[in-house]
């Protein structure tokens, strides 16, 4: 039996109950049993009805991503994790099918996201406290309203929380062709803020450089083409960037680092070569560069500062000035996109369920 840490793993509870006044549909879920790889230990179940209490809602929901942190959650190497059993899933967007007697901000029809990271989104349906949903514009693309909360909302935070970045100011970043890097890439655009990025050496670099610069980057460079003595003279007349973000490690980061001006700062969200960050005293000595770490759970936005972000976002996702590529999979199609998520078949495009 599911653990009840969460009303998102709506399975029996141990005591009876007796006819309540308002229960869920039955449920369809992706559940682990055990941590280990998800193309094994995942499978689609069949879930009770639960209890509608007076203050929650019941969602249907609409999509759901599937993220590499939502990957890294049930291999068990995620710092954190729901005990198994479990469901899957930790963002997405749904809407209301029902609410409690004691529920008057939302109403059914209304479209609404987490307003806390929570696990279990992959299921057809979800019953928790009002006070955990988020109402949002309905004219947002399902899309984008489905994943707005982890890669756009880091993306935003990491350009305003670490420098004050002004007009005509230039941020450097590796994994640009990412989620996360291609938000960066339209944000920075939007604010005036001119973007350097960094991609792998890899057969097609050239289309990869296009579509990235039509998205609004300044500049796109290959790891080697940054095998030069001075990075400097590549930038023409961009100013040398005050804020760096690395999501490789390895020799990635060390680029970025070595495109920082004086005192510049370099934040790390992530370590895809699972290689060190190998940084030169020099720079620490002479360039006084700071690093600095970032974990989007572990920022501590209060509810009127997440809401303007998510709503600044999905206002410009609406306007298309907000864009990233996106396969739209059926969730009875679940173990298809989770292979495709997971590398083991080519898509390259994040992979959103929808029920």
């Amino acid at each position: 039996m599911l653990s009840q840490h969460s009303r998102y793993v709506p399975f029996c509870h141990d005591k009876q109950i007796n006819f309540p006044a308002a229960m869920s549909p039955p449920s369809t879920a992706v559940v682990y049993d055990q941590q280990g790889p998800p193309d094994t230990v995942t499978r689609l179940t069949e879930i009770p009805p639960v209890e509608i209490n007076e203050n929650d809602v019941c969602i249907r929901m609409l999509a759901a991503p599937i993220n590499p942190a939502d990957i890294n959650r049930i291999e068990g190497v995620y710092p954190i994790r729901p005990p198994v059993p479990a469901i899957g899933g930790w963002e997405g967007v749904g809407e209301v099918h029902s609410v409690g007697s004691a529920v008057k901000a939302l109403t059914p029809g209304d479209w609404v996201i987490h307003s806390a990271y929570l696990p279990g989104t992959w299921q057809t349906y979800v019953v928790e406290d009002q006070s955990l949903w988020y109402k949002i514009d309905k004219s947002t693309p399902l899309e984008y309203a489905a994943t707005v909360s982890v890669n756009p909302l880091s993306a935003l935070r990491m350009l305003e929380d670490f420098v004050a970045l002004n007009p005509g100011d230039t941020i450097v970043q590796n994994g640009a062709t990412s989620i996360v890097g291609q938000c960066v890439i339209q944000l920075a655009r939007v604010r005036g803020i001119h973007s350097v990025n960094i991609i792998r050496d890899k057969p097609g670099s050239d289309e990869v450089k296009e579509k990235l610069m039509k998205l609004g980057a300044d500049k796109v460079f290959t790891e080697s083409e940054l095998e030069v003595k001075s990075i400097k003279s590549l930038l023409d007349d961009i100013p040398e960037p005050l804020l760096g973000l690395n999501c490789i490690g390895g020799n990635a980061a060390t680029l970025v680092v070595k495109f920082l001006k004086q005192g510049g700062t370099m934040v790390t969200y992530g370590g895809m070569s699972k290689k060190p960050i190998t940084i030169s005293t020099t720079y620490f000595i002479f360039k006084e560069i700071s690093l600095k770490g970032y974990w989007l759970q572990e920022k501590t936005l209060d509810k009127a500062a997440y809401r303007c972000s998510i709503d600044y976002l999905l206002a410009l996702a609406r306007a298309g000035r907000l864009k990233y590529e996106i396969e739209m999979v059926t969730f009875n199609d679940f173990h298809t996109a989770l292979e495709k998520a997971m590398g083991k078949q080519g898509s390259g495009r994040k992979q959103v369920l929808k029920f």
